[in-house]
């Protein structure tokens, strides 16, 4: 009995290390001090779990924006740029998403960083375009993970994650956009037009 006594103080009962001054004690908000969204938010990176990493992302999205305030050091030649082309400054801002994210309600945030010239480049994919082209004509609906391929498809729904898309969603973004496409082959065969996509953008 002393034995396993023993052994339980050697590997169960180890006396603990003392934390370093600069260790970062877990601490939530606390809601007693009313409800304040900044707080909230501060609050994510000492809050533990995703949380914490949500609050990195933050922290680096703030030093971006910090950055990105300073106005650029220009040459002589950048200086000559009309000033949409013209760098702002010397930090450029990339953003990437996947098209589920323009099917979620994401899409409006990224609308509005792109608005309001908060992101100089977008990567995307082509779905990524499109799903935004589709959700111009029509909204896509919260349903549930798990709701079955097989029930949906007679009623003409897709799901996406836990999103319901109508087929009639795709219909009038067919019907928009083969008129286009149809053009663009005529100038192609006819005119030997090069199409590539930022000249059908433009």
């Amino acid at each position: 009995m002393a034995d396993a006594a023993t052994k339980a103080a050697k590997y169960v009962l180890v006396k603990s290390v003392d934390m370093p001054d600069d260790a970062i004690k877990v601490e939530g908000y606390d809601f007693n001090n009313g409800v304040d969204l900044d707080g909230v938010v501060k609050h994510f990176l000492t809050t533990g779990f995703q949380a914490s990493n949500f609050g990195l992302a933050i922290e680096q999205i703030n030093k971006m924006r910090e950055h990105r305030s300073k106005p650029a050091n220009l040459s002589p030649e950048e200086q000559k740029y009309d000033p949409i082309y013209r760098p702002r400054s010397d930090c450029t801002v990339f953003l990437g998403y996947t098209s589920n994210m323009v099917s979620a309600g994401v899409r409006e945030s990224i609308r509005f960083l792109a608005q309001h010239r908060m992101v100089d480049c977008i990567v995307t994919t082509a779905g990524g375009i499109e799903e935004d082209y589709i959700k111009c004509f029509a909204p896509s609906y919260l349903g549930d993970f798990s709701l079955k391929g097989g029930d949906l498809r007679p009623k003409g729904l897709n799901r996406t994650g836990n999103l319901l898309v109508p087929n009639d969603n795709y219909c009038l973004f067919e019907d928009w956009i083969m008129p286009i496409l149809d053009q663009m082959l005529k100038e192609q065969k006819e005119e030997g037009t090069l199409w590539t996509p930022s000249r059908m953008i433009a």
